[in-house]
């Protein structure tokens, strides 16, 4: 019995010898994501802006018209009465007044407006 153990004793320490590769785990992917091509080739998205203030003006026919204004000063969302459904009006670049479809128009900052709604004169609005 005893001459057998050196004779597998050395098998064993040249096995032992031969992995000589770190010992990191290999991570195997059994299910891959089948869009991650597409995502890792796909344009940066841009968040929607910040909303900078929320106003209720009063206007010079009595009536109250609600603003709220985004970071950027590129959009702005007008509810007029103020109690109504917003509308999105959009300005191509700060400074520049904000209009929408159908003939909505907000030009002003946030203590005065003078607000077009569609089929209606301009009114002239305060905080």
């Amino acid at each position: 019995m005893k001459s057998f153990l050196p004779l597998l004793a050395a098998p064993l320490m040249a096995l032992a010898a031969c992995n000589s590769q770190p010992s990191t785990p290999e991570v195997v992917d059994a299910n891959p994501d089948p869009m991650a091509n597409q995502i890792a080739n796909a344009a940066p998205v841009e968040l929607p802006p910040a909303i900078r203030a929320d106003k209720t003006f009063r206007c010079s026919d009595s009536s109250l018209v609600g603003v709220t204004f985004f970071q950027g000063d590129k959009q702005v969302l007008v509810r007029a009465p103020s109690t109504a459904t917003a509308v999105r009006l959009t300005a191509p670049e700060a400074g520049k007044p904000y209009t929408a479809e159908g003939g909505w128009t907000l030009s002003g900052d946030e203590k005065n407006v003078t607000v077009t709604a569609p089929g209606k004169k301009a009114l002239s609005c305060h905080v």
